[in-house]
């Protein structure tokens, strides 16, 4: 018996050794960061990595607890890019671990199993951030009284939770640019993933610069759930083609996203913060209520929603038209089937006709003969 050669391992710091390895290598450098804790000369340089930077403490009277509030500031960089990271190899670990175990099971075509591995990897994302946005919106106060998107801006000072989840929502959209890379995706494919890529991360970067967190946030958790129910129900029909519901629940919540998007967008630009008491330009106060920031975002926001609502449109459309050209065959084959079992009825039909005969057997007795 002939012996099975061994695979050979790639040769060292070539494309394919970079990619069957970047989890580890990632690994290493986040452990590292991580390592740069224990000692003293490094602490300080590796805890602006690993914290979130620019805390700010307020005290109301002196008996009630401190009240702890985070701004925005250079050093964020530095965080982003550890958490950028941690989502290389979470991005890897499920990866490995879940979709390359069911994709082996339902041995998909190279097209769907790409398809397959974008939709597992972003219902897995859009879950977690919708589950982790909706509690944080829970417990703020602007999701019942919409003129706190404006009042009082701006609005430097944030909330941990709301700082930390910009930080990983950046991060995880800016490792979305190498994973392009890292799992071999198609060049047919990177034209339209850069585009969503490069969307997430201007809009998210404005509302996290320009301090319109509270609108950023509260635009975000309901588009994380319909892209959520997208690519489950993506998946749901990779498995089985006849489990299409979920895109029927999904154009209808696409529609309303877009118009809360549209709302609040032009109650916050064009009536909010045109009325509000401070307007002016100011870097240090946090202040960007200028007519021009305003147009700008207001324009960005919109311009957007009408470029995915026209993908909306063509998607459905073509999804019409092949829906149609299926029904045209099958109506075909039907009528054949309808006129064979005419002709086969006809080809069947009998009857039966009697003829009286005079015999010394049977004398006016009638003799049935059956005709077909």
């Amino acid at each position: 018996m002939r012996l099975r050669k061994k695979s050979k391992s790639p040769p060292a710091l070539s494309h394919e050794f970079i990619i069957q390895n970047h989890a580890d290598a990632v690994s290493c450098l986040a452990m590292g960061l991580l390592l740069g804790l224990m000692f003293e000369a490094t602490a300080k340089t590796a805890i602006i990595f690993i914290t979130v930077q620019y805390n700010v403490t307020y005290t109301t009277d002196d008996k009630s607890e401190p009240v702890y509030f985070y701004e925005y500031g250079p050093k964020d960089m530095a965080t982003i890019f550890f958490y950028m990271l941690i989502a290389i190899i979470l991005h890897a670990v499920i990866q490995e671990y879940i979709l390359d175990k069911i994709n082996r099971r339902l041995h998909l075509s190279k097209t769907k199993h790409s398809k397959f591995n974008e939709s597992g990897q972003l219902a897995f994302f859009y879950l977690f951030s919708f589950v982790w946005g909706a509690s944080i919106l829970s417990a703020e106060e602007f999701t019942t009284n919409p003129t706190l998107l404006w009042k009082d801006y701006p609005h430097p000072r944030m909330f941990f939770q709301v700082k930390f989840f910009y930080i990983c929502q950046i991060a995880y959209w800016l490792h979305a640019l190498p994973e392009l890379y890292f799992q071999k995706i198609r060049k047919e494919d990177i034209p339209r993933q850069l585009q969503y890529i490069c969307l997430y991360i201007a809009h998210l970067s404005g509302a996290y610069i320009l301090n319109l967190h509270r609108l950023g946030l509260i635009l975000l958790v309901p588009h994380y759930l319909v892209e959520l129910i997208f690519h489950a129900s993506r998946l749901f029909y990779f498995s089985d083609e006849n489990k299409q519901k979920g895109f029927t629940l999904w154009a209808l919540q696409f529609v309303m996203a877009r118009l809360l998007t549209l709302t609040l967008s032009v109650l916050t630009f064009g009536f909010g913060l045109a009325r509000a008491e401070n307007p002016g330009f100011s870097i240090a106060d946090g202040n960007f209520n200028t007519l021009p920031v305003r147009i700008s975002c207001l324009a960005a926001i919109c311009l957007t929603q009408a470029w995915m609502m026209w993908k909306f449109i063509n998607f459905q459309l073509k999804k019409w038209r092949e829906h149609t050209q299926n029904q045209i065959p099958k109506k075909k084959t039907n009528t054949k089937i309808k006129a064979t079992k005419k002709e086969s009825c006809k080809s069947k039909y009998s009857f039966y006709i009697y003829i009286p005969i005079q015999s010394t057997k049977c004398r006016g007795g009638r003799i049935w003969i059956y005709h077909s």
